[in-house]
């Protein structure tokens, strides 16, 4: 099982930026993916995640509105619209079969990808 972020950046306020989540080694079907995020000096933070198993989606209140998750065969997309600084943070994407439906939970996912860095500044 492998996964791979790419997307991030240094985006204005306001801006938008696209993340993307490659995945390879198994079937995305059986997984949820989610994403998470790490700014310095804070705790990880669960963002968005969606299951294959029942279709469900979560989103953290902080980017509702913001943020679009999205898949398909082989990725998971994260659109993230209106950004601010304080999603300024590193952020990677994970999977788990554990789980049926989409959660925040980072102890129950099992491989995560590297990071990668979003800086939203003027």
């Amino acid at each position: 099982v492998q996964l791979q972020a790419s997307g991030g950046g240094l985006v204005q306020p306001g801006g938008s930026l696209r993340l993307t989540c490659a995945t390879s080694g198994f079937t995305l079907d059986y997984y949820a993916i989610g994403w998470f995020r790490q700014a310095p000096g804070k705790e990880r933070e669960g963002v968005s995640c969606i299951s294959s198993k029942d279709g469900s989606i979560y989103y953290a209140d902080s980017v509702k509105g913001r943020f679009t998750i999205s898949k398909d065969n082989a990725n998971v997309y994260l659109q993230m619209n209106s950004l601010k600084p304080e999603d300024t943070a590193v952020y990677y994407c994970a999977a788990t079969q554990k789980v049926w439906s989409a959660t925040s939970d980072a102890t129950m996912y099992d491989y995560w990808g590297q990071g990668t860095e979003v800086t939203v500044s003027s």
